[in-house]
C-alpha cells in the first residue's frame, strides 16, 4: 500500500448498547438475550477509527454530551490517536440500541442526542473529507462546500438513507450507499447524471458494485466467517477514505475497503472490529 494520507471525518458519535440474541425479535416479541456489551460507536466515530487504523492521519469533528458516555467516547478517540474537534452539548450523548443475532445480522435504533448539534466552520488541511447523514443535513452540506472550495476530495455515506438535493449531489466525489439506501436516493446512473463522481454500492455477501461516468465493475467478496455485521459498512468507508487519501486509484481503494469490511464482520462490536492496515494488507494478499 502507498503512504499515509490525511482524512477528516465529520459525523456522529454514539455509545452502542449491544444485545446478542439467537434471532432478531419480530414486532411485539420478546427474545431472551445471550450477551450484552457497550462500545464506542456512531457512524462518524466508527469511520474515523477505521480510517486511522487503515493508516490515515485522522481528524474527527462531532459533538457529545457532558456525561459519562461523552467522556468515554473522547477517551476512545484519544486511544485511536485521532485528533478530536468535539463540541460538548447539553443534550445527552447519542445512543445506538443494537440487537445482533446468531448469524451476525443486526437491527439498530439510533437516538441522535448531541449529534443534532454537530457544526463545522472550517476543515483542517486534509486530502479527503468523509461524512454521513447521522448529523444535520445542513452541516453535511457546509462540510462538502468547504471541502470543494479547498480542493479536498469528498466521500459521503448516505446513512441513514434520505433523499439528497441536486446541489449536494454535485459536491460528492464518491457516494457509498448500501443497496437499501440506493432504493431511497436513486439509481447509480441517475446519481452520476446528477453530478456524483462515483457510486460505490456495498451489497453484503455479493461484494461491491462501482459505477463512474465511463466505467462500471464488480468487486467480489472476501471469504470470511462473519460473527457480527455491525460496523462493517463503516470499516469499508473509513478504509476507502484512507486509501483514497493515500493516493490509491478508486479500484485499488475499493478492494482494500472491501477487505476491511469483511474483516470487521469477524469480530463483535463496531469500533473493536475495525481492522488495521497490516490486517487489510494480509487479506488482500491471500
Amino acid at each position: 500500500m502507498s503512504a499515509a494520507g490525511r482524512v477528516c471525518v465529520v459525523g456522529s458519535a454514539n455509545l452502542d448498547l449491544v444485545a446478542s440474541t439467537p434471532r432478531l425479535p419480530a414486532p411485539g416479541e420478546t427474545v431472551l438475550g445471550t450477551d450484552y456489551a457497550e462500545h464506542a460507536g456512531g457512524k462518524g466515530l466508527n469511520q474515523a477509527v477505521a480510517a486511522a487504523r487503515a493508516g490515515a492521519a485522522t481528524t474527527f469533528v462531532g459533538a457529545v454530551g457532558a456525561d459519562d458516555a461523552g467522556r468515554f467516547l473522547l477517551d476512545q478517540l484519544a486511544a485511536a490517536a485521532i485528533h478530536a474537534v468535539v463540541a460538548r452539548s447539553e443534550r445527552p450523548t447519542g445512543r445506538a440500541v443494537i440487537t445482533v443475532d446468531a448469524a451476525g445480522e443486526n437491527s439498530i435504533v439510533v437516538v441522535v442526542g448531541a449529534n443534532a448539534e454537530v457544526r463545522v466552520a472550517a476543515l483542517p488541511a486534509v486530502d479527503v473529507l468523509l461524512t454521513q447523514l447521522e448529523v444535520p443535513l445542513d452541516t453535511v452540506a457546509t462540510a462538502l462546500e468547504l471541502a470543494r472550495t479547498s480542493g479536498i476530495r469528498t466521500v459521503l455515506n448516505p446513512a441513514p438513507a434520505a433523499a439528497l438535493p441536486t446541489d449536494l449531489l454535485e459536491m460528492i466525489d464518491v457516494l457509498v450507499p448500501n443497496e437499501h439506501e440506493l432504493e431511497v436516493i436513486g439509481s447509480p446512473d441517475a446519481l452520476i447524471a446528477a453530478g456524483v463522481g462515483a457510486v460505490v454500492t456495498t451489497v453484503g455477501a455479493a461484494g461491491v458494485r462501482v459505477v463512474t461516468h465511463d466505467r462500471q465493475w464488480h468487486v467480489p467478496p472476501f471469504a470470511v466467517r462473519p460473527v457480527d455485521t455491525t460496523g462493517a459498512g463503516d470499516a469499508f468507508c473509513g478504509a476507502l477514505a484512507a486509501r483514497l487519501a493515500a493516493g490509491d486509484p478508486l479500484d485499488v481503494a475499493v478492494r482494500a475497503a472491501a477487505a476491511a469490511g469483511a474483516l470487521a464482520t469477524t469480530r463483535r462490536g463496531a469500533v473493536p472490529s475495525m481492522p488495521t492496515a497490516s490486517e487489510i494488507a494480509a487479506l488482500l494478499a491471500c
